[in-house]
């Protein structure tokens, strides 16, 4: 957390005690922003000031990133070439896209796997092409989720490559999300007639509800939603965007994941006001890292988060009646 403001205000500099450097690089690497941290610090000619195994570290993790992020690049194009000639439209989420668009650079944010957002009524014609291309491996349908999986293995890899076909960015059951909204106001990605890509309003909604889904969870969700701060500005309206979440009956988990955000980095308030701040009471930064064990704070967040960022009492008691039934059930078998 101490470094992320140095990555983004340019009078910020790195500190000389080299401890700092010998604790921080444990958290960077263990929230896998590697990449990141030296892309950005890089860009701002800081990164030559830190002790070299520091930068020879961050280095390292970026090379591998990068080259991970040109393997996943092509095999993104592949599919995204395949559904342009059966006709069928697509929007590419998050990936090696997002990070060119957004962070400036293929290897600036590492990817692991591939996500597209397609039409319901497409389903079965995209499973087909995610096949053809060799991902044949279908993980366990979750009921009442918003995406499928399917994974192909990798010649020298332990790690699959998976491709994930989402139908929406919320279960239905707990939101009036309207999909709809994010593919009217896309727009096609040249030369393709089908495939698209998201606004920057919509990118920037949608990495929001990302960083909710997983109580932001790491560093990673942190830094994606600071650097579209920092790249869109004043393009993002926050009066807009908190009148279609009340709509959408998301405003709890878009107020909650900002105010953790602005209440951590003070600093985005000079970049972009959020006038909508709530109490973060309950989050704290200790509770996600690995060691660090549970404590009072940490179940009232898990309540607040879990149960507590709905807009509506009905949706409180589908998700508390959605976990409870999961306590219930063995875990879906690894496929």
């Amino acid at each position: 957390m101490d470094l992320i403001p140095v990555l983004y205000d340019p009078q910020a500099m790195l500190p000389t005690d080299m401890i700092f450097y010998e604790q921080i690089i444990g958290d960077i690497e263990f929230f896998g922003v590697s990449a990141q941290a030296y892309y950005l610090l890089q860009q701002g000619g800081k990164l030559a000031k830190a002790p070299s195994f520091f930068q020879e570290r961050l280095k390292l993790s970026y090379m591998e990133a990068l080259y991970l992020n040109i393997f996943i690049s092509k095999q993104t194009e592949q599919l995204l070439n395949l559904l342009e000639s059966r006709g069928i439209d697509v929007i590419p989420l998050k990936g090696t896209i997002f990070a060119e668009k957004y962070f400036g650079h293929l290897g600036a944010r590492p990817t692991s796997d591939i996500d597209i957002l397609i039409h319901k009524s497409d389903l079965e014609k995209s499973i087909e092409c995610v096949k053809v291309l060799g991902y044949t491996c279908e993980h366990a349908f979750i009921p009442d989720h918003f995406h499928c999986s399917f994974s192909k293995t990798l010649p020298g890899s332990h790690i699959p490559l998976t491709v994930e076909l989402h139908w929406d960015l919320l279960k239905s059951n707990t939101s009036n999300l309207q999909i709809n909204e994010f593919w009217d106001q896309a727009k096609p990605i040249k030369p393709f007639r089908h495939i698209m890509e998201l606004s920057d309003y919509h990118t920037f909604y949608m990495i929001c509800l990302h960083g909710w889904r997983h109580n932001l969870g790491s560093l990673k969700y942190f830094i994606d939603i600071i650097q579209l701060i920092h790249t869109l500005g004043d393009m993002i309206d926050y009066t807009a965007l908190l009148k279609d979440a009340a709509s959408h009956k998301t405003s709890k988990r878009l107020i909650r994941t900002l105010s953790i955000v602005y209440k951590q980095f003070p600093h985005l308030a000079h970049i972009k006001p959020f006038p909508f701040q709530k109490s973060t009471l309950w989050w704290e930064y200790r509770a996600i890292k690995k060691d660090y064990g549970k404590s009072l704070k940490t179940y009232m967040d898990f309540i607040d988060y879990q149960f507590l960022s709905y807009d509506s009492v009905k949706h409180s008691l589908i998700e508390l009646s959605s976990w409870f039934s999961k306590l219930k059930k063995p875990p879906f078998p690894r496929a």
